[in-house]
């Protein structure tokens, strides 16, 4: 491999310092627009009526909508473009909210989280690939890394502010909203549909892709190139230890880290007084997101560390990570979880950028969105397992028990990463 130049933003040229300027602000509003509805969806499936079993059964085809179609949908964006692609999910996002806002059915219900989805898949792997690209060619052999910290802080701090007003205007307004004959909870769902509204105009505006056939015929031949996109994307990820390595590695980390990600606010709440725990709740839910952002802001530093050896800023971030995951489980009161559930958030930070650095340097233009997507469906089929090995062991032993079992797949997730910093070292020679 090449050997890739120290990034600093004060030395790239203008053009440069724009593109990840308009990437952080596309990724904040986006993540933004999604945030404002994270702190409230349960409570307004609640308000419509939703029991637990059903608001379960919802969030199931949320994920098996965004299972299904995840390759094929990263595959079209290497085929047609990432921009169209890209409005296409905002359109899909907006079909979502609509349609949440207009019943109280769970059928309906039921479509608008097919909805999002839809355009949770369409969005996978799609401007980041863009991003990258355009980087790559404006400032060959720069180390990519800082620039995708930079996006993942912007996107982190959107859901942060996200979650923090979506909570606040259900209160602010929602008694106007009764008056008008709507649920507290649509304010926040309103106001999404406003900036996502917003996010589609500015990736109208600000988003400059050159031009790929858009006929009839080219997105036929889009969709029909797919499997061969896939086939290839696969083929390359079994082909290349390298990518084999880190995509297990990934799947793993998830297995550990979805079930707490998920679960803690159940075994949070019981630690305080009722009167005030879904505020609490929902104060450390943002502190969750802005730990994120201050992670992915450390990652740059940290992996100076370790001589912008990415492997190796992985592999110390999974040993982190499991340690702190143990020590989470052994709190028992609220100022120590929340301490230490602040400290394993800015240890999720850290590690993201490395992983990303890692695959975009063992992947070509052409196969950049399928790989994303790849990455993104293992990672889901990792969460998926780790949340259902966790809830069998949380309700035979208990929910610490069940995040210590979890840790150890953290330890062979580290295992691998050494592996794989050894692969990469050889490559590099």
């Amino acid at each position: 491999m090449t050997t890739e130049i120290e990034f600093s933003f004060a030395a790239l040229n203008p053009s440069v310092r724009r593109h990840i300027r308009v990437f952080q602000i596309h990724q904040f509003l986006d993540r933004f627009a999604m945030g404002l509805t994270v702190a409230v969806v349960a409570l307004a499936l609640t308000d419509r009526g939703m029991d637990l079993l059903q608001i379960s059964f919802l969030f199931g085809i949320y994920a098996l909508t965004t299972m299904a179609m995840e390759l094929p949908f990263g595959g079209l964006a290497d085929s047609i473009g990432r921009r169209p692609v890209f409005l296409t999910a905002v359109v899909a996002s907006l079909i979502s909210l609509v349609l949440f806002l207009s019943t109280s059915d769970f059928y309906v219900l039921a479509l608008s989280f097919a909805f999002i989805g839809f355009g949770r898949a369409l969005r996978s792997g799609t401007l980041d690939a863009w991003f990258v690209e355009t980087f790559k060619a404006a400032a060959p052999n720069v180390d990519v890394q800082p620039a995708l910290a930079k996006a993942q802080w912007a996107n982190a701090v959107g859901l942060a502010i996200g979650a923090i007003l979506g909570g606040l205007l259900p209160d602010l307004c929602g008694e106007v909203a009764k008056r008008l004959g709507f649920s507290i909870y649509d304010v926040s769902y309103l106001a999404s549909v406003v900036v996502m509204s917003g996010v589609f105009v500015f990736t109208v505006l600000a988003i400059v892709e050159t031009p790929r056939p858009m006929s009839a015929t080219a997105l036929k031949h889009g969709f029909a190139n797919v499997p061969m996109v896939i086939g290839d994307a696969s083929r390359l990820a079994l082909r290349h230890p390298a990518l084999s390595i880190l995509l297990a590695a990934l799947a793993l980390f998830l297995m550990a880290t979805n079930p707490v990600e998920v679960i803690w606010p159940t075994h949070a709440k019981p630690m305080l007084d009722e009167s005030y725990a879904n505020t609490v709740i929902g104060i450390v839910t943002a502190s969750y997101f802005f730990a994120i952002a201050f992670g992915a802001s450390l990652s740059v530093p940290v992996s100076r560390i370790f001589k912008r050896r990415h492997a190796m800023t992985l592999a110390a971030g999974f040993a982190c990570l499991a340690g702190v995951q143990i020590a989470l489980a052994l709190q028992g009161s609220i100022v120590g979880f929340v301490t230490v559930f602040v400290l394993y958030s800015v240890f999720l930070g850290v590690c993201e950028t490395p992983a990303s650095s890692i695959l975009h340097r063992c992947v070509g233009d052409g196969q950049r969105s399928t790989m994303l997507s790849l990455r993104s469906l293992i990672q889901q089929l990792g969460a998926a397992s780790g949340l259902i090995l966790a809830g069998a062991v949380a309700d035979i032993y208990s929910t610490p028990v069940a995040w210590i079992v979890g840790a150890v797949f953290l330890v062979i997730a580290m295992m691998l990463i050494l592996v794989l910093v050894r692969r990469l070292a050889a490559t590099a020679e």
